[in-house]
């Protein structure tokens, strides 16, 4: 086996959460062409389609189904479709997200809970019920932020806890399950890539923000799904229980 053909995923399933706009759509793609069949869940199913069709066209097969992450029950039934539809689930990619830039002293407990639930409780509901089903040799990764290791310099308490915590829970199924079960457990923190919740920061900001970043740029999408891949498939068999950063050097400065 060549080195390429490590980072080959032919055969497997994966899941794939907030694919209907952004970097859920990247690692869409990428997975589809690394080989695997792709379960798209989001709360917008009608967006998933435009997903799918990506999917399908790498040669790949897609399903999808709506899917509110903060409800335990959706979660176990977008895990129930993949099984039933596709086989298996081999792969789970943690990307749903959202994110609320509020002020500490002016944000509600219903605006904070919501970015908990999804941000958090919605990964943990996911990976417990993919644990039930992955074989050995599966992998998850989940999505967290370089706000989970640094500050960005916006009041985005909520958002910075959640993804804090997501690296503690990272750690935490990785001692559980990469033993026992043979299920890697990894994270990715993506630096400044585009996406709906870079569309709303103030004007000028990531310009600003750039002056933090040695690379000297946003990140493109297509670098960060490279690096979902690596950890995803058996290049990365003997990575587990790590945050990756991908975030041009932010974490360093």
């Amino acid at each position: 086996m060549s080195v390429l053909d490590l980072f080959r995923l032919d055969g497997r399933v994966a899941i794939v959460t907030g694919a209907s706009s952004g970097l859920g759509v990247a690692f869409a793609q990428a997975l589809a062409e690394a080989g695997a069949d792709v379960v798209l869940g989001a709360r917008r199913a009608d967006r998933l389609e435009e997903t799918k069709t990506l999917v399908e066209a790498a040669g790949r097969r897609a399903v999808t189904v709506a899917t509110d992450v903060a409800d335990p029950a959706a979660c176990q039934a977008l895990v129930d479709a993949a099984v039933e539809q596709l086989g298996a689930v081999d792969v789970l990619v943690n990307n749903a997200g959202v994110g609320t830039a509020v002020p500490a002293t002016r944000e509600t407990p219903e605006q904070f809970r919501r970015v908990v639930d999804v941000n958090l409780n919605g990964c943990y509901w996911m990976a417990q019920a993919c644990g039930r089903v992955m074989r050995p040799g599966s992998s998850i990764v989940n999505i967290s932020s370089v706000l989970g290791l640094t500050t960005g310099g916006l009041p985005q308490a909520a958002y910075s806890a959640t993804k804090a915590g997501l690296i503690g829970l990272t750690r935490d199924l990785a001692q559980q399950w990469t033993g026992r079960k043979g299920i890697r457990v990894n994270a990715l923190a993506p630096g400044f890539f585009a996406s709906e919740m870079t569309d709303t920061y103030p004007e000028g900001y990531l310009e600003q923000a750039m002056a933090r970043v040695p690379a000297g740029r946003k990140g493109q999408a297509a670098e960060l799904a490279a690096a979902l891949v690596f950890l995803a498939s058996d290049a990365g068999g003997y990575v587990t229980g790590q945050t990756l950063a991908v975030d041009g050097g932010m974490t360093i400065t």
